[in-house]
């Protein structure tokens, strides 16, 4: 969704402090993902016998699915306390890669906005710029919604209230998950690549001497050949059941890591969770000598 697209026929996009630009006029992709969730005739079954479109099945999902079936868990949140320095977030930043974090006053459980990387470097630089921070002030809103709403029907008030984040709250008011506007469109289109994904035909690449961004379906025979040491030589880990990186992190993790979550290797290497959701990891940087490898 970037800022320019070079069509004369794009939707105009509503200009708001509050979040990023979102098409609000008929005729756009939002229009026909709203238009996919108004009460129909045609029933689910229906859908998926008669629609040639690649995206039908995607469609369903709107309906279908829940918003706890997306968000990501409360204990993978990436998060910051509102008594945060500006040196200490811009850190964070950095070593989530997120571009949005959810700030809290006390604990998780008492949200009060999120803070954007775009507004931290307009207002301040990265290095303060002299001015004296405040973070509170330059707060966006948060979305709050319950883990039953349908996805098509969160995505359709993030649209109309210029939304990007929302947090998963459960009955007793506390935090239960979070999810943004980008995990409920990769329901319909499928996985959305940014600027800092691995292409498709490219399965890793090398970020310096050491260090490697890999998808996690890379198959492991491949990453081991790239970098001359065996990964499932040690006793905790089993090389009959494994065949890519993702699958060798969730066996030495036990469970689906966190995005932001360090699995470490039994022989060195460390796995740093780059992207998941809550059923699969999707990519990963792979430190082979520790987090100071090649610098």
């Amino acid at each position: 969704m970037g800022e320019n697209d070079g069509s004369s026929g794009a939707a105009p996009r509503a200009q708001s402090d509050n979040d990023t630009d979102i098409p609000v006029q008929n005729g756009g992709f939002f229009a026909r993902v709203i238009g996919a969730l108004s009460p129909s005739e045609v029933t689910v079954e229906e859908e998926t016998q008669s629609s040639p479109r690649p995206q039908a099945h995607g469609m369903i999902n709107l309906r279908r699915m829940r918003v706890e079936d997306v968000a990501v868990p409360t204990a993978d949140i990436t998060a910051v306390p509102d008594t945060i320095s500006l040196e200490e977030l811009v850190d964070k930043f950095k070593e989530s890669g997120l571009t949005r974090l959810p700030v809290f006053e006390g604990t998780l459980d008492s949200p009060i906005g999120f803070a954007h990387l775009k507004d931290i470097a307009l207002n301040y630089g990265f290095n303060g710029g002299g001015k004296d921070f405040d973070l509170r002030a330059g707060l966006r809103p948060l979305v709050f919604v319950p883990p039953s709403m349908t996805i098509g029907v969160l995505l359709t008030k993030m649209q109309t209230e210029r939304r990007h984040m929302a947090l998963v709250i459960d009955e007793y008011g506390g935090v239960d998950g979070l999810v943004t506007i980008e995990d409920l469109i990769e329901q319909v289109v499928g996985e959305i690549e940014d600027e800092h994904d691995v292409e498709d035909d490219v399965m890793f690449t090398r970020e310096k001497t050491g260090c490697y961004l890999a998808l996690a379906k890379t198959p492991l025979d491949e990453f081991e050949a790239e970098i001359g040491i065996s990964l499932t030589t040690h006793d905790d880990v089993d090389e009959e059941e494994i065949e890519t990186l993702g699958g060798l992190v969730f066996m030495l993790a036990g469970r689906v890591p966190g995005r932001g979550e360090v699995v470490l290797h039994p022989d060195g290497p460390e796995f740093e969770v780059i992207d998941a959701d809550p059923r699969r990891i999707k990519r990963l940087r792979v430190r082979l000598q520790g987090r100071d490898a090649g610098e």
